[in-house]
């Protein structure tokens, strides 16, 4: 794994100068300007081209038509991707705070796995075709394989590589599971296509009434664990050494990424490099320091989901391209820069 030396994250995590923290601060401000236009975007654009006195109208005024356009579409999914896209990105610095990775993201600890595997399940087995239910479903699945792999990561006494490699063994054996099943089942499969692509499409207010209070809890338990996450990427002799418990921040830190990305991933399905990239790119001018990447990446996650779900909507009229499919497109080649540059430093 690609981890700073101790000695280089304690010169980083020191506290700021106060010039430095004001300009995290305004930085902070100018991110969550940027996160109102974006939102504002994905109200006003459209598959559907709408001109601003009927997103308006839509919006504040019409119940007909603009109406059922603009609140009951686009309002409620960019709500979502909103949430969504807070959660993913703020699970994902969680973990590569975790593992002391910084190319870590949801997916590593088999959390994505467990909720695809669940969601096929219960379309195969249970019959279950409406997004409220595969949402419970996903979520019980995510869950189940976040406590898997804290037990077999050696529980009590986990360690960053223990709980990477049970993450890796689960999510391959899941997602064999996942193919035979949607292999040999057509329903299955026709169901899951959508799903496993990842969208914002098909949000709700009762969508977004089940998630919320979970992503709410799992928002607040991991911005809460921001200063002994600190002390935790020093690693490990070092952070006994400053008091923190690693066993009680390990676990609490499991469980926020695992409610976080559990109900993202159970409204949305799999959305892949929203919790890599943000939170990489976050650290490149924050500085190690999880006070500040966790608020970070919480406003500038949103942005990339919310923007790329925007651009689905603009490249496919009068069709729209899945948000999933675009952060793919963006994420691959900006996953290549980054690993790149993490080798070429450590030169």
């Amino acid at each position: 794994m690609l981890v700073d030396s101790p000695s280089e994250q304690r010169a980083e995590t020191a506290p700021a100068p106060p010039t430095r923290r004001a300009v995290r601060a305004f930085g902070l401000l100018v991110s969550v300007a940027v996160l109102v236009l974006v939102a504002l975007a994905s109200i006003a654009i459209g598959a559907k081209g709408l001109s601003p006195e009927q997103v308006w109208h839509g919006l504040f005024q019409d119940t007909g038509t603009y109406g059922d356009v603009v609140v009951d579409e686009r309002l409620s999914r960019t709500v979502l991707g909103l949430l969504a896209g807070a959660a993913l990105g703020l699970s994902g610095a969680v973990l590569q705070a975790l593992t002391r990775n910084p190319l870590a993201d949801p997916g590593l600890l088999g959390i994505n796995a467990g909720a695809s595997a669940a969601v096929v399940t219960a379309i195969t087995y249970f019959g279950v075709t409406s997004l409220s239910g595969y949402v419970w479903f996903a979520f019980v699945g995510a869950a189940a394989v976040g406590a898997l792999v804290w037990f077999l990561g050696g529980s009590r006494g986990a360690t960053p590589v223990r709980l990477a490699l049970a993450g890796t063994a689960i999510s391959a054996a899941l997602y064999g599971y996942l193919q035979a099943v949607m292999i040999t089942d057509d329903a299955a499969l026709g169901r899951m296509r959508f799903w496993t692509v990842g969208s914002l499409a098909s949000a709700t207010d009762s969508t977004i009434l089940q998630v919320l209070p979970f992503l709410a809890a799992g928002t607040l338990l991991a911005l809460g664990l921001a200063r002994p996450l600190n002390a935790v990427a020093m690693g490990d002799d070092t952070a006994k050494a400053l008091g923190a418990d690693l066993n009680r921040t390990r676990a609490l830190s499991m469980l926020a990424a695992t409610v976080l990305c559990g109900a993202a991933t159970a409204a949305c399905g799999p959305i892949a490099f929203v919790g890599l990239m943000v939170p990489h790119i976050v650290r490149s001018f924050t500085g190690p320091d999880l006070r500040w990447i966790l608020p970070y990446a919480t406003i500038l996650s949103p942005v990339l989901l919310l923007g790329a779900d925007v651009i689905g909507r603009i490249v496919a009229r009068p069709s729209e391209l899945q948000v999933g499919v675009i952060t793919a497109l963006i994420g691959g080649p900006v996953f290549i820069f980054l690993v790149r540059r993490r080798r070429t430093a450590q030169l």
